[in-house]
């Protein structure tokens, strides 16, 4: 597929114009981040592995009638997604104390939460991406009550299904962020899951030894970062043959 102009650049992925209206290509780079970009390094294979667990995710999601951005699989780094009006709010989901709400509130990491918490931040990287309430949320329009009520039952949903998902291959979903969309068909709108779903955005502890398996390595020294993605998408059944070979870069047209 010929490459095409660039709509946006964030740290982990680039958006480009699609082959159709409503459509683009997601590309997932090696890049990483963390405190507020005050870190910053590479992880290599991440953007490979990242494209293949985040489709497999959200395929099974969509199979259980979550409705999703994501249309298919391009190639080893990209995918083709449905252009959405992304709501500036991240939803943050939480099974068991772990890092800021663990310092927040003292509650020793790993410590089994009474019932998931979901909570809510403001996108902005300017400000910090400041956690914020429904209260805002609704003053400041960034959705309706309506729609955060959509959103609330949604994750919630993905939260239930990914939870037993990982279960089933001994791994402990400890908390995730999630990104929502208005997905405009006609005229008709209704809210769609976007982004992804990955060790990027996802705390994931081995059920045995509570070792962790998701971006936490980079975060904090661990080492072995590679081999934590790549033993998440092993036991998903979908590590790409021979490891996560590497690509080109895309080229950008101007």
């Amino acid at each position: 597929m010929a490459r095409r102009r660039q709509i946006f650049e964030g740290k982990a992925k680039v958006l480009f114009e699609g082959p159709e209206p409503g459509t683009l290509v997601q590309y997932f780079k090696d890049d990483a981040s963390a405190f507020k970009n005050m870190k910053t390094g590479t992880i290599t294979g991440k953007g490979v592995l990242n494209n293949r667990i985040s489709e497999y995710l959200m395929t099974r999601l969509g199979d259980v009638g979550v409705p999703t951005h994501f249309m298919r699989r391009l190639n080893m780094r990209e995918q083709l997604v449905r252009e959405v009006e992304i709501i500036p709010v991240e939803v943050v989901v939480r099974n068991i104390s772990a890092g800021s709400l663990a310092k927040r509130f003292g509650v020793a990491e790993g410590t089994p939460l009474p019932r998931s918490i979901v909570e809510y931040c403001y996108k902005s990287n300017e400000l910090d991406d400041p956690m914020v309430s429904e209260e805002h949320i609704t003053a400041f329009g960034w959705a309706t009550p309506q729609e955060l009520d959509e959103i609330m039952s949604l994750a919630l949903r993905v939260n239930d299904f990914l939870s037993g998902l990982f279960l089933g291959i001994g791994i402990r979903l400890v908390d995730f962020r999630l990104e929502f969309g208005r997905l405009w068909e006609d005229d008709q709108m209704r809210i769609v899951l976007a982004d992804e779903i990955s060790p990027d955005s996802c705390r994931l502890w081995d059920i045995k030894t509570n070792e962790k398996m998701d971006k936490d390595r980079f975060r904090r020294d661990l080492g072995k970062v590679e081999e934590a993605y790549q033993e998440v998408a092993r036991r998903l059944g979908i590590l790409p043959e021979g490891g996560p070979r590497d690509m080109k870069g895309p080229e950008v047209m101007q």
